[in-house]
């Protein structure tokens, strides 16, 4: 079998019809495999042919082959040995109808915008007075030149901070990614500008790399996109907070004209002066009037009837607390004739007397005291030192029925 193979395959490799083939037709059953090697059908109305597309070829795409997607191979037609089956070798694949670059181009905006990073509220200002801008160009173009020509004959007190990088070939993107970081790293810009002046698709090509577009969305500093002339659009221009149609117009974009702002500053000042002017006669105007009322020419008039009803509360207050005091005064006087008729001393005034003994212990019946013992007499006026020489503990009114 295998010799068949080769001999099948040795006769396909010597035909020259079969060499630098052009096939169109649409991509079907597509694989790209983990080696890095792309499988697929190509066919069309009249028929298919399995195709095979080696990394060394299908690193250099500029886009992504999908299913369903018509296309232009050009390759070699040969034979797969160990499998037996002749399938199309592709070294070059181009979409129809349009180049690689333009299917690159709306691949990556597609995908990025299915992300949201296309979205307005993603989007920061731009700020009014920078005090330092952050460049992402070449040093060498004239995209830096302009910029700052521009900004110096603009606003000439700003801080320009530069992050070279190239913006044309293949380290483009790395470099462009490394500038941007450097900037948000460094932290002191207000605003960065990254662009480069006009060119074909090709040369502003690192502008729609995805490396590129996913370090402007994840700036913390706000970016303006500058690359091209007006009618150039690349991706970078899509995701930045700004987008300018040139390097010189970003630079507009990024300061104020110092003549316009300080025009604007004289006029809003002279119209501060003028209001308040108006404003100071206004309140002369009013304070002219207010003089002439009538509390103002006899201020007295103001606290003269406050005065009278402070009187007249004055005197109303002094006769409630006569009132009260003569109530308060009456009513201890009564207390004081009931405490006094309630006396013990009155009591004794009467006759009676306070039999007690020598620690003060009142004595209330016979039994409670023995013969023998002390006693005092307390009378109303003095007292007697007694022993008690007999005692009865009852007397005959005093039995119980």
């Amino acid at each position: 079998m295998g010799q068949l193979n080769n001999y099948v395959k040795n006769l396909l490799d010597a035909d020259p019809n079969l060499t630098n083939l052009w096939l169109k037709g649409e991509i079907s059953n597509f694989k790209h495999h983990n080696s890095g090697h792309m499988y697929f059908t190509l066919k069309d109305e009249t028929g298919s042919v399995r195709c095979v597309m080696f990394r060394s070829r299908s690193s250099k795409l500029r886009f992504r082959p999908e299913d369903g997607m018509q296309i232009l191979a050009n390759g070699y037609v040969s034979v797969y040995t160990q499998g037996g089956q002749y399938q199309f070798y592709v070294e070059t694949l181009e979409p129809h109808g349009y180049g690689s670059l333009h299917a690159a181009f709306e691949q990556l905006k597609e995908k990025l915008e299915r992300e949201g990073l296309f979205r307005d509220e993603n989007k920061q200002a731009i700020p009014v007075l920078p005090r330092k801008i952050g460049i992402v160009t070449s040093i060498s173009g004239a995209a830096l030149r302009d910029i700052i020509t521009v900004i110096r004959r603009r606003f000439p007190r700003v801080e320009l901070v530069l992050a070279p990088a190239s913006v044309q070939g293949a380290e483009a993107p790395e470099e462009i990614v490394r500038a941007l970081d450097r900037l948000n790293r460094y932290g002191e810009v207000d605003v960065i500008i990254v662009g480069r002046g006009g060119g074909s698709l090709e040369e502003l090509w690192a502008f729609n790399t995805e490396p590129v577009a996913r370090a402007i969305h994840a700036s913390r500093i706000p970016v303006i996109s500058a690359v091209g002339h007006e009618t150039d659009f690349t991706i970078a221009d899509i995701v930045a907070d700004r987008r300018a149609p040139t390097p010189s117009a970003a630079a507009e974009i990024a300061v104020p004209n110092l003549i316009d702002l300080q025009a604007e500053l004289a006029h809003v000042y002279q119209r501060l002066v003028r209001a308040l002017a108006k404003k100071i006669q206004a309140e002369r105007q009013r304070l002219a009037y207010l003089g002439e009322r009538k509390v103002f020419q006899s201020p007295q008039s103001l606290f003269q009837d406050h005065q009278q009803k402070v009187d007249l509360l004055t005197k109303d207050l002094q006769k409630a607390m006569e009132k009260i005091f003569t109530d308060r005064k009456n009513h201890v006087a009564q207390l004081s004739a009931r405490l006094d008729a309630y006396s013990p001393l009155k009591v004794l005034g009467r006759g009676y007397a306070v039999c007690r003994r020598e620690d003060g212990t009142v004595i209330r019946q016979a039994d409670a005291v023995k013969v023998g013992q002390q006693l005092e007499v307390l009378l109303a006026r003095g007292m007697l030192y007694c022993r008690v020489e007999d005692l009865k503990e009852e007397l005959s009114w005093q039995k119980k029925n």
